[in-house]
């Protein structure tokens, strides 16, 4: 088997345990027990190369702690040699998560002396957590780099031009692997996104996890969030977009109504049903049937499915001319606003991108510039 061949074997094997509950208590669906079959025949073949890959490629997508335990099950069911490894791969997950949660409450303790302060991202993972701390607070820029700096003693990093647009700033925490990168009172890859600031703080829902209280986005704002990231930025998807997307789906706390008046204020609507729905496709595939979504947030999608592929570890979206007609609206409904500022900003975005996309050509890399 080639790399590429592992890398797509090893996508499918965790969207199984993610998306069906490789556990044997998963959700009713297609061929359930055809499904534990195949899972068991493919675990029965994992080499140490193929867990390498597994592990790489669940770290990369967020899974480890969704995936990992449910692939353990199936290694002592099939007697596999390497048990030892997941279990020691799942111990070092947890302890990471642990040692990041014990920064991040102090971190957004210390952050609302100075303003309101919402995680954002990052814990839409639980149980997993993303490989950055993610916040948003509405405080002073020149605030919330003095509360980093005097209270951790953290080191801003090189700001991008991407960075520099966002209005975001990540710090380096002396004994904290992960970044905290702070999104100050804007959102949108440019910082063209400020109307929907005001929701997510006045919004956002205190949450307890691993002991910990944390205030983190309502179900429609984490969706907003999500979009942004995903359509309008990476245009890529990973496992954890549609497993966090589906169980918010499936609890029922999703206002679509309210949804769609904050994503048509922001221009986003239509990136916001296509995300809805580029999910449910992918939940058919392993589920067998799609999310429960409304008529309004299907009629608005501009496609799914259909048209992701995999590709360098992510699933991907088109960006011409599907990604790129989601930012001209995006853009259009700003400038109907009247929001000046925000429409210049993402006037800036093609360049950007641009630029990124000749000094990744160049030099292998984009720092500095997205």
């Amino acid at each position: 088997m080639d790399a590429n061949d592992s890398s797509t074997m090893c996508l499918r094997l965790l969207s199984q345990l993610v998306l069906q509950g490789g556990n044997k208590s998963a959700v009713a669906g297609k061929g359930t027990r055809d499904s534990w079959e195949d899972v068991a025949r493919t675990v029965s073949t994992l080499s140490p190369q193929d867990l390498g890959e597994l592990w790489g490629l669940a770290n990369s997508h967020h899974v480890i702690a969704r995936t990992f335990p449910q692939l353990r099950e199936f290694m002592v069911g099939e007697k596999h040699d390497r048990v030892d490894w997941v279990d020691t791969a799942i111990v070092k997950e947890k302890t990471r998560i642990a040692h990041a949660l014990s920064f991040l409450s102090p971190i957004c303790e210390a952050l609302k002396q100075v303003g309101d302060v919402v995680v954002i991202k990052s814990l839409d993972h639980w149980p997993d957590l993303g490989n950055d701390l993610d916040l948003y607070s509405n405080a002073a820029p020149a605030d919330v780099v003095a509360v980093m700096t005097n209270s951790f003693k953290a080191r801003p990093d090189e700001r991008s031009w991407g960075d520099r647009l966002a209005n975001k700033w990540n710090f380096v925490v002396p004994g904290l692997p992960e970044l905290v990168e702070v999104h100050v009172s804007r959102l949108g890859q440019t910082g063209e996104q400020v109307a929907v600031t005001n929701s997510l703080v006045n919004r956002a829902e205190v949450v307890p996890l691993g002991g910990l209280d944390f205030h983190v986005p309502a179900a429609e704002d984490r969706l907003i969030i999500s979009t942004l990231q995903r359509m309008y930025r990476h245009f890529y998807f990973r496992l954890c977009d549609v497993a966090d997307t589906a169980r918010l789906v499936h609890s029922g706390s999703i206002n679509y109504s309210y949804l769609k008046s904050l994503g048509q204020s922001a221009g986003l609507w239509d990136g916001l049903a296509t995300y809805l729905v580029t999910v449910s496709g992918y939940v058919k595939t392993y589920r067998g049937q799609e999310l429960p979504l409304p008529s309004l947030v299907t009629d608005a999608a501009q496609f799914g499915n259909e048209l992701v592929y995999y590709r360098r570890k992510f699933l991907r979206i088109p960006i011409f001319p599907q990604a790129a007609r989601l930012y001209a609206s995006e853009w259009k409904r700003l400038l109907l606003n009247g929001e000046l500022q925000s429409t210049l900003r993402l006037s800036l975005l093609p360049g950007l991108a641009a630029a990124a996309a000749l000094e990744m050509k160049l030099t292998g890399s984009d720092k500095g510039i997205w």
